[in-house]
């Protein structure tokens, strides 16, 4: 689960957000509503969550959906130069 926290309240609460690491949970630190830094488990933590991954990654897929009229081969052959 990803829970929005506040940066003071992040600051304040470090050990408590800690142990919601540790029981699975994904924190976005957010300062003035902004999204700033992501606090998730360590790489190799025993507590990594692929459908948690999956859902994350659906998510910013919905949000940043393609324009269409791109062309994706120019693009590729634009970075080949």
């Amino acid at each position: 689960m990803n829970i929005e926290i506040g940066s003071y309240e992040a600051k304040t609460k470090l050990p408590e957000l800690l142990r919601g690491i540790q029981a699975g949970n994904r924190y976005t630190i957010t300062l003035r509503g902004e999204a700033v830094a992501h606090l998730v488990p360590a790489k190799g933590s025993q507590n990594w969550d692929a459908a948690a991954a999956v859902d994350d990654m659906l998510s910013f897929m919905q949000a940043h959906k393609s324009g269409s009229g791109i062309d994706l081969k120019v693009l590729i052959d634009e970075g080949r130069a």
